[in-house]
C-alpha cells in the first residue's frame, strides 16, 4: 500500500484534471462522477485483498480520532 506522494510534480495537473472534470455538476453528480471513478479504478488494480486493504486504511483515515 503506497501512502506518500507516487505522482511527483504530475500531481498538481492530475488534480487539476479532476477539478475541470467537476465543473458544472451538480453534487449529485458530482458524487456519481467520483464513484465511477472510484469503481474504474478499482477495476483497474483488479486485486481483491489490496482493494480491502485500501477501503480499511481509507476509512480509518475518515473517521474520528
Amino acid at each position: 500500500m503506497i501512502l506518500q506522494d507516487n505522482l511527483g510534480p504530475q500531481g498538481d495537473s492530475i488534480y487539476t484534471a479532476l477539478m475541470h472534470a467537476h465543473e458544472g455538476l451538480s453534487e449529485a453528480e458530482s458524487h456519481a462522477l467520483n464513484a465511477r471513478l472510484v469503481l474504474m479504478l478499482i477495476n483497474e488494480v483488479a486485486d481483491a485483498d489490496r482493494i480491502a486493504a485500501l477501503l480499511q486504511e481509507a476509512r480509518q483515515a475518515a473517521s474520528p480520532v
